[in-house]
C-alpha cells in the first residue's frame, strides 16, 4: 500500500453527527472567536445572516446578506461582521432546507387562514423532486415545478417566514453575543493567569525578584 493511501487510511471517520457539529463548529463557531470586532458588531452579523437564512430565498442568501450589509452602512451607518452574516445563511443547506421550507408553507398557510388547504409534508416534498424525474421533457417539468411552487406554495412559503426570520435573528443575536462575551472573558481570565504565572516564577519564594 503506498504512503498518500496510506495516510488516507489513517485518517479518523466521523459519524454524521460528528460530521455535522465538525461543520457547525468550523463554519459558525470559529469564526465568531476569531473576529476582532466588538461582540455587538459579530451578533448583528450573526442576527442578518440567520434572518435571511430562515426566507425560501436560498441560493440568494448570501447575495442578500451582502446587499443588507452595503445598504445599512450607507444609509443608517449601521454595520455588523459581513464575515459572520456570510456564515450562518448556510443553517440552511441541503440537509435541512425540505423540513424548514415546510414550517414555512404551514405557518404561512394557518397565517393567510387557509386551514383547509395545507399540503402534506410528502406530497410537498414531491415539488422538489419531481423536476429531476423529467416526464414530458425538461423544460415543461421546468415550467409545471415552478407554476405548482412559486403560485401554489411560494407565497405562503415567503409569508410564514417572516416570523420565524424575526424570531431567528433576535434569538441567535442574543444567544451570539453572550457566545463572544463570555468567550473572551474566559481567554482574558486564563491570560492574566498566564501572566501573573510568569511574572510569579521569575520572583524568590519570599515574593522579591531574585538578585542577579
Amino acid at each position: 500500500m503506498s504512503k498518500p493511501q496510506q495516510q488516507l487510511n489513517s485518517r479518523p471517520r466521523f459519524t454524521r453527527t460528528e460530521s455535522v457539529w465538525r461543520l457547525v463548529r468550523y463554519r459558525l463557531h470559529i469564526p465568531m472567536k476569531r473576529s476582532s470586532h466588538p461582540p455587538d458588531h459579530i451578533a448583528r452579523g450573526v442576527m442578518v445572516g440567520m434572518a435571511w437564512a430562515m426566507t425560501p430565498f436560498i441560493g440568494l442568501q448570501m447575495t442578500l446578506v451582502f446587499l443588507t450589509w452595503l445598504f445599512t452602512r450607507r444609509a443608517f451607518n449601521w454595520d455588523f461582521s459581513l464575515a459572520n452574516g456570510l456564515a450562518w445563511t448556510w443553517t440552511t443547506n441541503v440537509f435541512t432546507v425540505l423540513p424548514i421550507f415546510y414550517i414555512f408553507y404551514v405557518t404561512g398557510q394557518i397565517m393567510l387562514g387557509h386551514f383547509d388547504d395545507i399540503t402534506g409534508y410528502q406530497a410537498f416534498k414531491v415539488l422538489f423532486t419531481d423536476v429531476s424525474r423529467p416526464t414530458n421533457g425538461w423544460l415543461e417539468s421546468v415550467s409545471q415545478w415552478f407554476a405548482d411552487f412559486v403560485f401554489g406554495v411560494g407565497w405562503p412559503m415567503t409569508v410564514g417566514s417572516l416570523p420565524w426570520a424575526a424570531l431567528s435573528g433576535w434569538i441567535s443575536y442574543y444567544l451570539a453575543l453572550r457566545f463572544v462575551t463570555e468567550f473572551r472573558a474566559r481567554r482574558a481570565h486564563v491570560m492574566r493567569n498566564a501572566a501573573n504565572g510568569k511574572r510569579t516564577s521569575h520572583m524568590s519564594p519570599t515574593g522579591s525578584r531574585p538578585k542577579r
